[in-house]
């Protein structure tokens, strides 16, 4: 497998297929010390002037891939085909803090752009982040959404993301 460089404008998906029901991996860190986790949650588009791609994703609090997005400059997000779905659902529900997670799976991670994605991805994003903030309980305009999401009020932090480079598989 090889990932080649692409213009972002040249990319065609749904975005809702393919965060809301593919899911991804959020990643950060370099070869001394990663994390990645599986998330459904997230935006893709443009920002300030239209002419800024980027990503936005969301990461509660005490999950460990935030320490690692926290800490340095670039994250990554990586898109698989249906193929990699029991590896993207083991990586979301066991944590790097516990264990050598990815040993577990048939990923290989890839150390490139400042971060670290994986070599299997049929699509990646090479985001710079650029804003954080956390959502707060008062910002909720729907309370159904608060009640059903936040029941122990571990709000997501927010992060938005350049989108520096992507990638797609050419095999």
């Amino acid at each position: 497998m090889s990932l080649k460089a692409i213009n972002m404008k040249e990319l065609k998906f749904n975005p809702m297929t393919l965060i809301g029901k593919e899911w991804m991996l959020v990643s950060a860190g370099n070869e001394k010390s990663f994390n990645t986790m599986t998330a459904q949650w997230g935006h893709l588009g443009a920002i300030w002037n239209g002419d800024m791609p980027t990503s936005v994703i969301y990461l509660r609090p005490q999950r460990y891939t935030r320490t690692f997005v926290d800490k340095n400059d670039y994250y990554t997000l990586s898109f698989f085909d249906a193929s990699y779905k029991k590896d993207l659902m083991y990586l979301g529900t066991h944590s790097g803090r516990d264990e050598d997670k990815l040993a577990k799976t048939s990923l290989t991670p890839v150390f490139s752009d400042g971060s670290v994605y994986f070599k299997e991805a049929k699509m990646v994003f090479v985001c710079r982040k650029v804003y954080t903030g956390v959502l707060h309980e008062e910002g909720f305009i729907d309370q159904d959404i608060l009640k059903k999401n936040y029941p122990e009020h571990d709000f997501h932090h927010v992060y938005f993301g350049e989108i520096v480079k992507a990638y797609v598989n050419e095999d």
